[in-house]
Order: structure tokens, then C-alpha cells, then sequence
């Protein structure tokens, strides 16, 4: 497994990190702790989770699979989208974060996490006050590094400069969707990224899996059993158009290397300016093994050129996916 620095810090993460958004929904309580131990045993130590992450249940379970374990994990968790109906139930205030931060903390069976996490930009809460908050952590020994996450460029350069004025501890790393389907990081987040030394961590990587194949080989906006649009109508919206046609791309070149369109895709996220690890999900073992493979591919200067031309229409229009507060 490689190991690159996360932004300017001093933190090795692995090439390839764990996503658990589908831990205690689409994969089971179980299999979802199976999947752990194989990351861990295959040398991946950047697990990404976040508060909201199946009703908290992902959290849950990654305290439990820990257990004995917490010292080979780089922990990551995030806070700020929507816990509740509350005035304060959202946000990136001082009063939300400290209450979310505890709550993380129990759920994961830890003292600290490893990267805090903004989830996405809150406007009504001034940047003082965030990362304030952020550094009182830090200071606390509760939260090592920080990072954002669905910040806007001139979000997450507005946080820098606060920082810097301020003294506060910056942002290491910031979250956006990135993948050969959305390459809209290219215009303005990762130029910021490469300048200012903030390490990029892609969420979707694989476009829900259409990047995968699983969607090639039937009808256009059709969702194979057990894939995430069959599981999640509302996933049905990214489904038909250039997305398919991209994804059946993508699964011919990954043909012609004899490996699997996830690895293709993954790798060529690995070869991409200011990427730090790749967040990819797994509701299973076999295919967390399958999505490791992209560590060792070493993709030619032509199948990078190749894949670029299939998806430079890719580089404009709206992000695949943002999360912003309602």
C-alpha cells in the first residue's frame, strides 16, 4: 500500500482509504466489521466516517470493529449536515460541533478521531467562530487534524486566510465529489488545493458505481438488483446520458488492461494533482479487495490521455453530487 502526506501535514494516509457510508444500511453490521478488519489487514488506514452516516450506525459500528485495533487507524469523522429538527441540530456553530464531537466520540469507542471534519459550509455561522472551535479541540487532545468537506473555493480560501490571521489551526485536507463523471474540482478547487497545500480526498470516486460496470450492461436508467440505485430510488437521477455512455467507456479500456473498471477509474484518481487517498465504499470484503488492486496499477502516459478525452465534458457544468445545509 502507498502512503502520501495529507496536505502539509505530517499525517501518512493510505493511497486508498475506507468509505462507510453504507455501514448499518446497505451492508450489515457484520459484513461491515469484516470489511474493516480486511482494510486494516491490507494495510489501509484511513477510515471516513461521519455522524450522520446511517443514523449514526456507521460510527457505531467502526468503535465496535476497533476495539483492540484503534492504534492502526487514521479515524476520520464529520459533523454539521442535519442530526435533527432543531435550531442547533445543524451547522458549524461552537454550540453544534462540541455537542457533535462528543456524541462521535462515544459512538467510536475513542478519545480522540484523527480529522475532524466540516461537512459542508454553514453561512450562518461566522468562520471565526468555527474554527475557533476547531482549534479548541486540537488544543484539547479530542481532534488531531481538521479538514472541510463541500467547501466552495472561495469558501475554503475565506477559512485559510481566517486561520492564518487568527492563529488557528487550517484545514489539512477538503472532500469533494471527484471521479472521471465530475471533473469539475479541475476548475478552481484543485489549483487552490495545489497552492495553498490542502490535500484533496474524492468522495464518489466511482460515481455511485457507475464506474463500475454494473450499469453497462442494461437498459439506460435501468439499476441492477442490489446496486445503489436499486437500493436508493433517489440515486436513479444520476442514471442515463453521458454518464452511462462514459461508464461503458471507462469498461472497455478497463477491458483492454484486463482489470476491472473501479480499478481504472480509482487509479486514474491516484495519478490526479492534490489527491491525497481515495475514499472508496465496500459493502463487502471481495470487493474491497477487488478496489485495492488500483494501488499497484501504474496507468501509461497514453491510457491517461484516453481517459482524459472520454471525460473532458465532464470537467463542466454542475458537480455530481454537493451537499449543502437546506
Amino acid at each position: 500500500m502507498q502512503y502520501r502526506t495529507l496536505g502539509r501535514s505530517g499525517l501518512r494516509v493510505s493511497a486508498i482509504g475506507l468509505g462507510t457510508n453504507a455501514f448499518g444500511k446497505r451492508s450489515d453490521r457484520e459484513t461491515s466489521i469484516r470489511v474493516i478488519h480486511e482494510a486494516l489487514d491490507n494495510g489501509v488506514n484511513m477510515l471516513d466516517t461521519a455522524n450522520i452516516y446511517a443514523g449514526t450506525q456507521s460510527e457505531a459500528i467502526i468503535g465496535e470493529a476497533l476495539a483492540g485495533r484503534r492504534h492502526e487507524a487514521v479515524l476520520a469523522t464529520k459533523a454539521g449536515l442535519p442530526m435533527g429538527q432543531g435550531p442547533n441540530d445543524k451547522g458549524s456553530s461552537r454550540f453544534h460541533l462540541q455537542r457533535e464531537l462528543e456524541g462521535s466520540l462515544r459512538r467510536l469507542k475513542t478519545d480522540y478521531v484523527d480529522l475532524y471534519q466540516i461537512h459542508t459550509f454553514d453561512p450562518a455561522t461566522p468562520l471565526e467562530e468555527t474554527l475557533r472551535a476547531l482549534d479548541d479541540f486540537v488544543s484539547s487532545g479530542k481532534v488531531r487534524y481538521i479538514g472541510a468537506s463541500n467547501y466552495a473555493a472561495w469558501e475554503l480560501m475565506k477559512a485559510l486566510g481566517v486561520s492564518e490571521r487568527r492563529r488557528f489551526e487550517r484545514f489539512v485536507c477538503t472532500q469533494a465529489s471527484y471521479s472521471l463523471a465530475d471533473r469539475t474540482p479541475e476548475n478552481e478547487l484543485i489549483p487552490l488545493c495545489l497552492d495553498q497545500g490542502v490535500g484533496l480526498i474524492p468522495y464518489f470516486p466511482l460515481a455511485g458505481g457507475i464506474l463500475t460496470g454494473k450499469y453497462a450492461s442494461v437498459s439506460e436508467g435501468a439499476a441492477p438488483e442490489g446496486s445503489r440505485a436499486d437500493t436508493d430510488p433517489s440515486f436513479r437521477r444520476f442514471l442515463g446520458g453521458r454518464a452511462d455512455e462514459l461508464g461503458r467507456q471507462v469498461a472497455s479500456l478497463a477491458e483492454e488492461l484486463g482489470v476491472q473498471p473501479a480499478v481504472l477509474a480509482i487509479a486514474w484518481l491516484l495519478a490526479r494533482p492534490a489527491v491525497a487517498t481515495v475514499i472508496a465504499g465496500a459493502t463487502r470484503p471481495e470487493q474491497l479487495r477487488a478496489n485495492l488492486a488500483a494501488d499497484a496499477l501504474q496507468l501509461s502516459e497514453e491510457m491517461l490521455e484516453r481517459l482524459d478525452r472520454i471525460s473532458d465534458d465532464f470537467r463542466y457544468g454542475s458537480p455530481f453530487a454537493v451537499y449543502r445545509l437546506p
